[in-house]
């Protein structure tokens, strides 16, 4: 049933989504031939009385205009939310046949492909007059209450081969309110390997892009440790901003350590917005790396 009922919200969300799109091209349309016509009060000399109200209705047009990409976006928002609640119920014991057989593992490929697309396609956050950005926006980590929904992708430490703890992306699976602890799964692994972790092991990754434009104080600065994804694996390595974002669909640049190079540090690589995390509380990320590989990377960063 609850397949059935978030069928018919996904249907009535993307009949929605339409009329919105198309409400935003007629408001463009609009907008665009107000702009036309500031243009040709330039060029005509045009008294100053005219000019204000022209640009007082482009203006207004470009707000509007802003305001309906905005209800898309929060459309969008909640039909993935709903295509992501869907997909973990099917996840749940005991809600198909068991007769039926279990689903293949992803191809490696296949499954980076679209974490780097789900990376791109992460929501920009547009401030208002006066708006903040809001928790899990950018480097601004998540409240304290705050508790992760089913379908959402967080770091996690788990077990490795040789015993130690390891960060890797997770997906989260349900949370208890009454023991405080969170069901993931690798993803990697989907449907092979669950973990239970208490709330203040999990760190959600961000929900939302830093505009660097307008929002600089929402981004991770250079020298700043970080854990961040390491291209094409599922695991968070220790790392150091390079060079944030200038743009907004400009990744990080960072550098890290690997012992497969020569001089165990590779050329500076590139991250998505979603994928760095600050270490901001040492409990939380128990697969922090020594203090001595800190120091040498404070120092190595110093050669660029």
């Amino acid at each position: 049933m609850a397949l059935v009922s978030a069928d018919s919200c996904i249907a009535e969300l993307l009949t929605e989504l339409h009329q919105l799109i198309k409400q935003t091209q007629e408001e463009r349309l609009q907008s665009e031939h107000n702009l036309v016509n500031v243009q040709k009060t330039h060029e005509q000399m045009q008294t100053e009385n005219k000019m204000r109200g022209l640009y007082t209705t482009a203006k207004a047009d470009a707000e509007a205009e802003c305001n309906l990409l905005r209800k898309t976006r929060d459309k969008i928002a909640e039909i993935k939310s709903l295509l992501e609640e869907r997909r973990i119920v099917a996840k749940i014991p005991g809600l198909y046949n068991d007769s039926k057989p279990p689903r293949k593992t992803m191809r490696r490929g296949v499954l980076m492909t679209l974490l780097q697309r789900s990376a791109m396609t992460l929501p920009l956050w547009i401030r208002k007059p006066g708006d903040k950005p809001p928790p899990l926006c950018g480097a601004i980590p998540a409240s304290g209450d705050y508790v992760a929904r089913p379908g959402d992708k967080v770091a996690a430490p788990v077990k490795a081969v040789d015993g130690d703890d390891q960060g890797i992306l997770a997906e989260v699976v349900s949370y208890s309110h009454a023991t405080n602890k969170y069901e993931v799964d690798d993803i990697d692994e989907e449907g092979k390997e669950r973990h239970t972790l208490s709330q203040n092991r999990v760190i959600p990754l961000p929900q939302w892009k830093a505009n660097p434009e307008t929002d600089v104080e929402a981004l991770f600065q250079k020298e700043q440790l970080v854990l961040a994804l390491y291209p094409q694996t599922i695991c968070f390595y220790c790392a150091l901003i390079h060079v944030p974002p200038q743009r907004p669909q400009d990744d990080y640049s960072v550098l890290s350590e690997d012992t497969f190079y020569a001089d165990s540090y590779p050329p500076p690589l590139n991250v998505a917005q979603r994928h760095p995390l600050i270490l901001y509380e040492v409990e939380k990320v128990p697969f922090l790396p020594s203090l001595l590989n800190v120091f040498i990377l404070l120092d190595f960063v110093k050669c660029f």
